[in-house]
């Protein structure tokens, strides 16, 4: 069951991942893999609006994903765009990346290849990942700069959409633990993270919401 104080907590994790940016113009976008096609709908309109002349989809399947989009969370983005009238030689996939640092560097590394020039990144994730996109990006793509965007949702009617609540607030308890433990790691860069949002974390992980936590490694191993 989830509560009124559980539904409160969540708010204070989904209006910190917010970043607050306000789409604009950039060389590229990249829509983060996930399970939710949201993000290829955010990313087409970015598109048809003139803020990004190309299109990068990135992400293989991971657990969530691999019943509903089997061919790839890349492709069915890809797909979902076409439908929505992306021009298809307006769109990269690349179906390998399976987390937040792979899509990045993959991305990065695509688009490197075919030598297009990138000094800035329209990224487009889920909403509840903004922030945690963002510091990944600055840690791995040092060059460019960051423009964050996602589906306008508040947090009610983004869970609905999705169907499943308790996966959205494990999903949020995740994103914030990340960015507590991974700039130590080398993962992301370190964005200060408020106490009402580690207060409200922590009551979220005491109350059961764990399903997308990292494991903590031992005092002592890598």
């Amino acid at each position: 069951m989830i509560t009124a104080r559980d539904w409160e907590d969540a708010r204070v994790l989904w209006d910190f991942q917010r970043m607050g940016h306000e789409p604009r113009a950039c060389s590229v976008g990249v829509g983060l893999g996930s399970h939710d096609l949201g993000v290829a709908d955010v990313t087409a309109e970015l598109y048809r609006r003139g803020l990004v002349p190309l299109v990068v989809f990135t992400g293989a399947t991971s657990p969530t994903t691999r019943a509903r989009m089997p061919r790839g969370e890349a492709v069915h983005y890809r797909e979902r765009a076409v439908e929505l009238g992306v021009p298809e030689d307006a769109i990269l996939v690349e179906p390998r990346a399976r987390n937040t640092g792979e899509n990045i560097r993959f991305s990065r590394d695509l688009l490197a290849e075919r030598g297009t020039p990138v000094d800035s990144v329209l990224l487009v994730s889920k909403p509840y990942e903004e922030r945690r996109a963002y510091a990944t990006a600055r840690k791995l793509w040092p060059a460019a700069e960051f423009v964050c965007a996602s589906a306008p949702l508040d947090l009610p009617a983004y869970a609905e959409s999705v169907g499943d609540p308790r996966l959205v607030l494990d999903m949020l308890v995740g994103a914030v633990q990340r960015l507590l433990l991974y700039p130590a790691r080398g993962f992301m860069i370190e964005l200060p993270v408020p106490l009402p949002v580690t207060t409200a974390y922590e009551r979220l992980r005491e109350r059961g919401f764990v399903g997308r936590l990292v494991a903590i490694p031992a005092p002592g191993t890598s």
